[in-house]
C-alpha cells in the first residue's frame, strides 16, 4: 500500500480543493489558461492555450476522483490488511509461540518434582499439586490462544477472494480513469485539428504552392505578390537587383514577416535587395520547383532546340502543361521580370542576367549531382530556358497583367495579406478604442502585441514607442 501511495500525486487526507492545488496538471491547466488570456481568443496560438488548458484542468479533475477512488477502495483496504490484520497474526503467533515454551517450562518442571518424589518414595504434597496446576494452566492459555489464532488463519484465507478484489479493484479504477482521460483527449482533438486546418496564417516558406494557395484561398502565393508588388514600387531601377546580395539579418527578418502574413512597406523599401532576396528563397525553398520536376526534362529538351522558333514553340508547350497553381504564379513572375527588363539601363538586369540569377530558383533536378556539373551545364540550359521567356513575355502571355492582385500592397505603412494591418496600439488606449483598432489588425498582430504590452508594463513603459528597436 505505500508503494502505491508513492504513486498518487495528490495529497492524502486533505479535500478536493487543497488536493487540486497540489496537482502538477492543475498547476499546468492554470499556466495555459493565463497564456490564453494574454494571447486572446484572435490568435491561434491563444485558443489552443485555452482549449488545451480547459483539458488539463477536466483531466486534474478526473485524476482526483480516480485517486480519492482509489484511497477509498484500495489504499484503505490494504492499510487495513497490512498494518491491523496481518500484525495481529504476526502478534499472536508469536504470543503463542512464548505460550508454548511457558508450557513446556512448566511440564518440565512438574516432571522433575514428580521423578523426584518417585525416587524417594515421597508422596507429592502441596508443591507438586501447584506444578501440576500450573503445568494445566499454561495448556490451557496455550489452546485458547492457538485457537484463536487458527479461527483468524482461517479468516484470513476465507477472506483471500476479498483481498484479491482490491487488485481487481485498482485495475478496474485506472481503467475508468483512464477510458475517461481518453475521452475528454478525444473529444477536444478535433476542435484543435479543426482550427490548424482553418487557420489561414500559416507558414508559407517550403511548403508546397497548392498547400498554401489553398489554405489562404489566393490565387498568387503571398510571397511572390507582396514581393513583386513592392518592388515595382521601389526597386525596378536598382542596380543589380536579384544578383547583389542583401543583408542576411534582413532578409531573414523579412521570411520570418512574411511568414506570418505581416509586411512592413515602409520598412523594406529602402531595402529593394532583401525584398529581392526573400522572393529568390520563396521560389528556391518550395518543395518542388515553380516550374515542375515532371516537366523538367521536357524544359531541357526544348532548350536544346537549335531553331529558334522550334524553340520557343516548345517551351510555350512546356508553358501549357503546368498545372493551374503553377501556371498563374509562372506567368505572374514572368510578365514582372519582363516589366524589369524595361529598366535594363539603369538596373543592368538584361533578361540573360535575370536568367543566370532567377533561372537555378524556377526549375531544378531532383537528382543529386557535382555541384560544379550544375552550376555550369544544367545552369547554362536553364538560363537557355528562362532568357527567352523572359523576352517573349508578350507572346507566351499576351495581355496586361494585375499585380496588386488583392489591392493590400502599396503605400501603406503595414499591410499583410488577410487585413488590413496598423501599427501596436499604446497602452494608454482606452479600451474602446483598442477594441475598435484590434478589429481591424490581424489576429497574430493581436496576440503578439498583447504579449509585447505585458512585457512593457512590466519592464516600466508606459508607451511601447519608447522603447528603442534595433
Amino acid at each position: 500500500h505505500k508503494k502505491l501511495t508513492a504513486c498518487l500525486q495528490g495529497q492524502q487526507g486533505v479535500d478536493v480543493e487543497k488536493r487540486s492545488k497540489k496537482l502538477p496538471l492543475t498547476t499546468l491547466a492554470q499556466c495555459l489558461v493565463e497564456g490564453a488570456a494574454v494571447l486572446g481568443d484572435d490568435s491561434l496560438l491563444g485558443k489552443m492555450l485555452k482549449l488545451c488548458g480547459e483539458t488539463q484542468e477536466k483531466m486534474a479533475q478526473e485524476l482526483i476522483l480516480f485517486e480519492f477512488t482509489i484511497d477509498r477502495d484500495v489504499v484503505d483496504p490494504l492499510y487495513e490488511l497490512a498494518e491491523v490484520e496481518i500484525p495481529n497474526i504476526q502478534k499472536q503467533r508469536k504470543q503463542l509461540a512464548k505460550l508454548v515454551l511457558d508450557m513446556d517450562s512448566a511440564r518440565t518442571r512438574f516432571h522433575q518434582s514428580s521423578k523426584s518424589g518417585m525416587s524417594s518414595n515421597v508422596q507429592p504434597g502441596a508443591k507438586g499439586e501447584h506444578l501440576r496446576e500450573e503445568m494445566e494452566e499454561a495448556a490451557n492459555r496455550m489452546e485458547i490462544c492457538r485457537d484463536q489464532l487458527s479461527a483468524d488463519m482461517y479468516n484470513f484465507v476465507a477472506k483471500e477472494i476479498d483481498y484479491a478484489s482490491y487488485f481487481q479493484a485498482l485495475i478496474e479504477v485506472q481503467a475508468q480513469y483512464h477510458s475517461k482521460s481518453l475521452e475528454l483527449l478525444q473529444n477536444i482533438l478535433p476542435q484543435i485539428k479543426a482550427h490548424q486546418e482553418t487557420w489561414v496564417e500559416k507558414p508559407c516558406y517550403g511548403k508546397p504552392l497548392e498547400e498554401h494557395l489553398a489554405l489562404s484561398g489566393r490565387d498568387i502565393a503571398f510571397p511572390i505578390e507582396a514581393c513583386v508588388t513592392m518592388l515595382l514600387e521601389c526597386g525596378m531601377q536598382e542596380e543589380g537587383l536579384f544578383r547583389v546580395a542583401p543583408s542576411a539579418s534582413k532578409l531573414k527578418k523579412l521570411k520570418a514577416s512574411l511568414d506570418c502574413g505581416v509586411m512592413d512597406v515602409q520598412e523594406y523599401s529602402v531595402d529593394p535587395h532583401a525584398i529581392a532576396g526573400a522572393l529568390k528563397s520563396y521560389l528556391r525553398e518550395l518543395p518542388e520547383p515553380l516550374m515542375t520536376f515532371e516537366l523538367y526534362d521536357e524544359w531541357i529538351q526544348a532548350s536544346n532546340i537549335q531553331d529558334q522558333d522550334k524553340r520557343l514553340q516548345a517551351l510555350l508547350t512546356a508553358c501549357e502543361k503546368l498545372p493551374l497553381a503553377n501556371g498563374n504564379n509562372f506567368k505572374y513572375l514572368v510578365k514582372f521580370l519582363a516589366k524589369l527588363d524595361d529598366y535594363q539601363d539603369e538596373n543592368k538586369m538584361t533578361p540573360g542576367n535575370i536568367a543566370i540569377v532567377l533561372g537555378p530558383n524556377l526549375l531544378w533536378t531532383t537528382q543529386e549531382g557535382n555541384i560544379t556539373e550544375m552550376m555550369t551545364t544544367v545552369s547554362l540550359q536553364i538560363v537557355g530556358i528562362i532568357e527567352p521567356i523572359i523576352q517573349h513575355a508578350d507572346w507566351f502571355f499576351p495581355g496586361e497583367i494585375e499585380f496588386n492582385v488583392t489591392g493590400n500592397y502599396g503605400s501603406p505603412v503595414h499591410t499583410n495579406h488577410n487585413a488590413n494591418y496598423s501599427s501596436m496600439p499604446s497602452p494608454d488606449m482606452d479600451h474602446s478604442d483598442r477594441k475598435h483598432n484590434d478589429q481591424s489588425r490581424r489576429p497574430l498582430s493581436v496576440a503578439t502585441d498583447n504579449m509585447m504590452l505585458e512585457f512593457y508594463k512590466k519592464d516600466g513603459y508606459e508607451d511601447p514607442t519608447l522603447v528603442s528597436t534595433t
